[in-house]
């Protein structure tokens, strides 16, 4: 239940990224269906990449305080976007830093999101 919960979460945030950052579209002839698989893959990736690239940027993310680690949040989605793209899901990016505001966004939500249904990871 709480890993469909936070697919759903991350399907929301993935949305409001769509809806509020230039540069991410959403392709509207897609069903929410292709929403939750790119939300599915973000968690994926969330679950076996991020790990990994945060270790391996540890003394970056000590020397800013943590804030490298919207970086890492960046390149995961990036990546989510790039597979979105390969697979013809629907959902895109114009660059990193659409991207990287994306990743704010889809943290934000997930952030209100814990904060209002009382979940913890």
């Amino acid at each position: 239940m709480t890993f469909a919960l936070r697919v759903l979460v991350t399907a929301v945030g993935l949305w409001a990224a769509a809806e509020l950052v230039d540069g991410i579209h959403l392709d509207p002839d897609r069903s929410i269906a292709y929403l939750a698989v790119v939300a599915l893959i973000v968690g994926l990736l969330n679950a076996t990449v991020r790990p990994v690239l945060a270790l391996l940027s540890l003394p970056l993310v000590v020397v800013t305080l943590g804030l490298f680690l919207l970086v890492v949040n960046a390149l995961t989605l990036s990546l989510a976007f790039a597979l979105s793209a390969r697979f013809d899901l629907g959902l895109t990016s114009d660059g990193f830093g659409a991207t990287l505001l994306a990743a704010v966004v889809v943290s934000i939500v997930g952030w209100l999101a814990n904060g209002l249904l009382g979940t913890r990871r």
